[in-house]
C-alpha cells in the first residue's frame, strides 16, 4: 500500500514538473487566439505586420547615426601577405640583407614553432623593386602596378597589429573579434544591426577563391551567425553550376508546387512554434522564404554574360570563370550593386613560408588587376562613396628569412606586430598613408591600429556605435568589439 502511494506521488509530482516546465510565459502567449506563432507567420506573409518601433528601427535598417557607407566588400587575402614585398618599403633590410635582426629590435618577441629554434634570425630585403604613387607618395611594389594605379583612392594604413599569431585564431580574431569560435562573424553583426537592403537576397554573402601558392583552410565558422539568430549567418556561394546549392527546384517540381509546399511546411512550423516557442523556428520559415525569393534573384546576379565587353576587359579574362579571384570581385560588384549589406571574398594561398618571391608573383598577378578594377567599376557607377572595399590579411610577415636565406630567395614567417591593409570609398580618407613602423619594418612607432579599432572604425562609417550594437547570451553581454576598440577618426573623410 505504501508503496503504491509513493509511486502515484512520483507520478503526480513528475506531471506537476512537467506542466511547470512547460506552462511558462511564453506558452501561456502562444495558447491565445491569436498568439505569438500566428504573429510570426502573418509578419512573413503581410510585411511589417506587428512590428514595434523598436523592430521596425532594425528590420528597415535604422543606423545610429548617419553612415558615410551603406555596404561592405571585403577582399580578405587568407595567409597573410607580405607588406615588405607589397607596400612597406624598408631601405634598411636592403642594407643589411643577410644580417642578423638585432635584439633590440625583436625585444623578445613571441615566435611562432616554426621559427623558435633558429638561432639566427637573417634579414631578408625584398627582391622587388618599389616606387611612390600618388599625392601621399605611398610606396608600391612593382608587383601591383593596378593596384598602384587607383592609389588616390586608397586608404592605406600600415600600422595594422593584432595579438594572433597563427592562421585560425588569427583569421577568426580578424572576422568575429574573438579568437575563438562560436562567435559571431562581422557580416553577421551587420545583418543583426542594419537588416537587409533587398528582400529577395542575403544581408550577408560568403564568395571563396583559391590562388598559386600555399594555402590555409577557410571554415564555415568564419561567416557564422554565432548566438545571433541563423537568418544573419553568411549565404556561400559555389563556383559551380549552382551557385548557391539546393536552390533550385527538384526535378518534377515547378514554382507552383514549390510554392504549395512551402505553405504546407510554414503551416506546421506554426504549430511547432505555437507549442515550444523557438524562435529558431520562426527563422527558419523565413530561410525558406528568402531561398524562395532568391530563385529568381541569384540566376540574374551570377549571369555573367548580361556584362559588358568592356567590364570583362577591365577584371581580366578570368572574371568569366567562376570560382577565380576576378569572378567574385565582378560578382561582389553586382551583389552590392544589388543591395547585399556584406560581401565576404576570401582568397588563399598567401601563406609563403618559403620561396616567397615565386609564390607572391602568382598571388599579386591573380589578385591585382580584379582588385583595382572593383574600385574603378564602383566609382563609374557612382557607388564608391557608399562601398566601403577593404583589402588585407590576417597579419603580416617577418623581416628576417625563416630557415636559409639565399640573395633571391627567401620566406617569411608570421608577424603580428605590424602589417599594411588598404580600404576604398565608403567615407575613408582617399590618398593617404596612416601609420608608420620603425626602419626595420619590425614595430610600430606611430599611429597604431588594434584589429578592435579596425572593427570600430568599420562599424562607425556603417552607421553603427561599436559600444551599442550588443546581443545578451547566456547572461553576458557580446559585441563585435568585446570589452576595447576606438574609432581611428583619422582614417574617416
Amino acid at each position: 500500500m505504501e508503496k503504491d502511494l509513493a509511486n502515484k506521488k512520483f507520478v503526480m509530482n513528475k506531471e506537476f514538473f512537467e506542466h511547470r516546465l512547460n506552462m511558462n510565459r511564453r506558452r501561456f502567449l502562444s495558447r491565445l487566439s491569436l498568439g505569438i506563432g500566428s504573429a510570426a507567420l502573418g509578419s512573413l506573409l503581410i510585411p511589417d505586420l506587428f512590428q514595434s518601433k523598436e523592430e521596425e528601427a532594425l528590420i528597415t535598417g535604422l543606423p545610429d547615426f548617419a553612415p558615410k557607407a551603406k555596404r561592405i566588400i571585403y577582399l580578405f587575402q587568407n595567409g597573410a601577405p607580405s607588406q615588405l614585398d607589397l607596400f612597406d618599403y624598408k631601405p634598411m633590410l636592403q642594407t643589411m640583407h643577410g644580417e642578423d635582426l638585432p635584439a633590440s629590435i625583436r625585444m623578445g618577441q613571441r615566435l611562432t614553432g616554426m621559427t623558435a629554434n633558429q638561432k639566427k634570425f637573417p634579414l631578408a630585403g625584398t627582391t622587388f623593386k618599389f616606387s611612390e604613387y600618388g599625392q601621399a607618395r605611398a610606396t608600391i611594389s612593382e608587383l601591383l602596378p593596378y593596384t598602384a594605379s587607383v592609389v588616390d583612392d586608397l586608404c592605406i594604413v600600415k600600422s595594422m597589429f593584432t595579438e594572433a599569431i597563427n592562421h585560425d585564431p588569427a583569421l577568426t580574431f580578424f572576422q568575429t573579434g574573438a579568437q575563438v569560435g562560436n562567435r559571431a562573424s562581422m557580416g553577421s553583426w551587420l545583418s543583426y544591426g542594419l537588416g537587409s537592403e533587398n528582400k529577395n537576397l542575403p544581408a550577408f554573402c560568403v564568395l571563396l577563391s583559391k590562388g598559386k601558392g600555399n594555402g590555409q583552410g577557410v571554415y564555415s565558422k568564419l561567416w557564422s551567425n554565432g548566438f545571433l539568430d541563423s537568418i544573419h549567418q553568411g549565404v556561400q556561394f559555389s563556383s559551380g553550376e549552382n551557385p548557391v546549392l539546393y536552390l533550385n527546384n527538384p526535378e518534377g517540381m515547378d514554382k507552383t508546387d514549390r510554392r504549395r509546399m512551402l505553405d504546407k511546411l510554414a503551416e506546421l512550423n506554426q504549430e511547432n512554434y505555437s507549442e515550444f516557442g523557438d524562435p529558431e523556428i520562426s527563422t527558419k520559415i523565413q530561410q525558406y522564404e528568402m531561398a524562395y525569393r532568391m530563385q529568381t534573384a541569384v540566376p540574374d546576379i551570377t549571369d555573367m554574360k548580361k556584362e559588358p565587353e568592356s567590364i570583362i576587359k577591365m577584371y581580366g579574362a578570368e572574371s568569366l570563370v567562376p570560382g577565380t579571384f576576378a569572378a567574385n570581385c565582378l560578382l561582389a560588384r553586382k551583389l552590392s550593386e544589388n543591395g547585399v549589406r556584406f560581401v565576404q571574398l576570401y582568397h588563399q594561398g598567401w601563406d609563403a613560408h618559403d620561396n616567397l618571391p615565386g609564390q607572391i608573383k602568382g598571388q599579386c598577378k591573380d589578385v591585382d588587376q580584379a582588385s583595382a578594377a572593383l574600385i574603378t567599376d564602383l566609382k563609374q557607377r557612382g557607388l564608391l562613396d557608399e562601398t566601403l572595399v577593404i583589402w588585407g590579411g590576417e597579419f603580416g610577415r617577418t623581416n628576417y628569412c625563416q630557415g636559409k636565406l639565399a640573395k633571391d630567395n627567401y620566406g617569411r614567417d608570421h608577424h603580428p606586430r605590424c602589417f599594411t591593409v588598404w580600404m576604398a570609398g565608403g567615407g575613408v580618407k582617399p590618398g593617404i598613408v596612416h601609420g608608420e613602423t620603425d626602419e626595420f619594418g619590425y614595430n610600430i612607432v606611430k599611429n597604431p591600429v588594434h584589429v578592435h579599432d579596425f572593427h570600430a572604425t568599420i562599424l562607425n562609417l556603417m552607421g553603427l556605435d561599436h559600444e551599442k550594437l550588443v546581443y545578451k547570451h547566456q547572461g553576458r553581454r557580446y559585441r563585435l568589439t568585446d570589452v576595447s576598440g576606438k574609432v581611428v577618426k583619422d582614417l574617416i573623410a
